[in-house]
């Protein structure tokens, strides 16, 4: 009974213990680290101590060789467009934006025209400057709105070729 109670007392115990497995540090072909069971999958593999804690991220994924000749964004699978075609879009562009240019210049003269109105207008009930100020800040505004958009066409046409 005796040697039955040893004999179950000794499975138990090696069921009971974790399995371990020896963890390697291993260097691939292109010079990656890498921590495996399997010292199979790289060169220089080293086994370490069990007591350090190991990630489990793998391992980044091969980015392929750079090509030989850079490409430029027509070789890269987008259209050509020829350069006769190319004129005559960044022509029409141009006059587009021009007539754009025109319009903006006459809506901010027709705001700064607007706007010195309201100026020289005082009612009765605006003794308080800030009543005067609160009356005109939307007159100011679109001025302002106005000169930045006529601003952005300009530098938008100094961009073009």
């Amino acid at each position: 009974m005796r040697l039955h109670n040893s004999a179950a007392f000794l499975v138990a115990l090696l069921v009971s213990t974790p399995a371990w497995s020896v963890v390697f540090k291993c260097t691939d072909a292109d010079g990656r680290v890498t921590y495996t069971n399997d010292k199979s999958i790289g060169r220089d593999c080293k086994a370490i101590s069990t007591d350090q804690p190991v990630s489990s991220i793998p391992a980044p994924p091969r980015r392929p060789a750079p090509a030989a000749t850079p490409q430029t964004p027509s070789s890269a699978g987008f259209p050509s467009v020829p350069a006769d075609t190319q004129r005559a879009r960044d022509a029409d562009r141009r006059q587009i934006l021009e007539s754009e240019l025109a319009a903006e210049e006459r809506a901010l003269a027709d705001a700064q025209a607007a706007l010195a109105e309201q100026e020289s207008i005082r009612t009765g009930d605006e003794r308080n400057f800030q009543r005067v100020l609160d009356r005109l800040q939307p007159f100011k505004d679109k001025v302002e709105l106005h000169q930045r958009n006529v601003e952005a066409l300009r530098r938008e046409m100094r961009s073009l070729r």
